[in-house]
């Protein structure tokens, strides 16, 4: 199958890039002396993990119990699931805990720790629990110099049906650094908030097995991980338009593309609309504070050159692109098509059923993506 008659909107996956992005973090992780657990949020994706994973200890993080399930069922027995878990999803966890090495769970909350041993105890199960720090993104996560800090690992070691795992962050601020010394600032805090923090909770006599950190724009500007264990970076196995425009990876280096149709062209307007809107691409507008035409993505010809337009405007199903040059305009009959690389991949890949793999420009697979909650 080739791209002239691929079904549209689909995508596309570059298996050449995604291997040459993943083999640099690997090396890049190993040389800070850290583990890599990779975020699979980012393709919810078996074989893409295989890849991350090869060479490593092969733990995983994801952000869904489906995730979980899915990865569970393929192999994967030491995961995290690195969103605060609340009482309804205790069952659901504990029924996965069964199948896996090891379910390591996070909370921010004191209400949490004395809920989830009871019910761990119940199922005579012992469960590994995350303190979740916030270090400057302000979503999730306690503030290392609130009361809860300690409060809350201190719960965790006197409940005996759960462990405490460590601590846990992400820097999410990060994609949204205004400049290079911005970004490599908020990577430092990162590491040495948690190094501290790490510090005054042994010196109050708790043990930290793991301080865990994460986020592609961090780890791939951060100096080093002196005093972290874990590093969790997700999106560097496909990167975006986001990605490159922060300084995170060149354009290059991005493996993701929705391959998309002209179903529109208005010569008076200088317009033509795609086949691929907001449910193909997402509506994440990018790196909007260093590139203000971000649009919703870059549009591309079918070997991945980038034409100069960006899709403008985004509704349901159609992607608008506003074209200057007079001989695109004529390039870009309807039933033409392109390539977008979408600001967000991460959010693009959940908008669809599976990846059609490409190697030499051709189509050579189908990788299944595992959505749902």
């Amino acid at each position: 199958m080739d791209l002239q008659t691929l079904k549209t909107p689909s995508l596309l996956l570059d298996i050449e890039r995604v291997k040459r992005n993943a083999a640099r973090m690997s090396e890049r992780i190993k040389s800070f002396g850290a583990i890599l657990r990779p975020h699979v949020k980012t393709h919810k994706c078996v074989e893409v993990a295989r890849i991350q994973t090869e060479g490593h200890a092969g733990g995983i993080t994801v952000s869904t119990l489906a995730e979980a399930r899915a990865f569970a069922a393929q192999g994967f027995r030491d995961i995290t699931y690195a969103v605060p878990v609340e009482p309804g999803k205790f069952s659901e966890a504990i029924e996965l805990a069964r199948s896996c090495q090891r379910l390591a769970l996070i909370t921010d909350d004191v209400s949490i720790p004395p809920a989830l041993d009871e019910a761990a105890r119940r199922a005579g199960l012992t469960l590994d629990l995350f303190l979740k720090v916030d270090c400057g993104l302000h979503r999730c996560g306690v503030e290392p110099d609130r009361p809860e800090a300690l409060e809350i690992p201190r719960l965790i070691c006197r409940a005996p049906s759960l462990r405490f795992a460590g601590i846990l962050t992400h820097a999410g601020h990060s994609y949204h650094a205004p400049s290079h010394d911005e970004l490599l600032g908020i990577a430092r805090h990162e590491r040495d908030l948690m190094k501290e923090f790490a510090a005054r909770l042994r010196a109050d006599g708790i043990e930290v097995p793991i301080v865990s950190v994460g986020s592609t724009p961090t780890i791939t500007q951060v100096d080093h991980l002196d005093g972290v264990d874990e590093a969790r970076p997700g999106n560097y196995i496909f990167f975006d338009a986001f990605q490159a425009t922060l300084g995170s990876c060149r354009f290059d280096d991005c493996a993701l593309t929705v391959l998309a149709s002209v179903v529109h062209r208005d010569r008076a307007r200088r317009k033509v609309v795609l086949d691929a809107g907001a449910i193909a691409l997402s509506k994440d507008r990018g790196a909007c504070e260093l590139d203000p035409a971000c649009g919703y993505g870059h549009v591309l010809d079918l070997e991945g050159n980038d034409l100069g337009p960006r899709v403008g405007s985004v509704s349901q199903e159609h992607g608008e692109v506003l074209v200057d040059d007079e001989s695109l305009l004529d390039r870009l009959s309807v039933g033409s098509r392109v390539r977008v690389l979408a600001n967000h991949s991460c959010l693009a890949a959940a908008q669809h059923s599976h990846y059609n793999v490409l190697e030499g420009g051709r189509v050579v697979d189908r990788w299944e993506i595992q959505r749902g909650w």
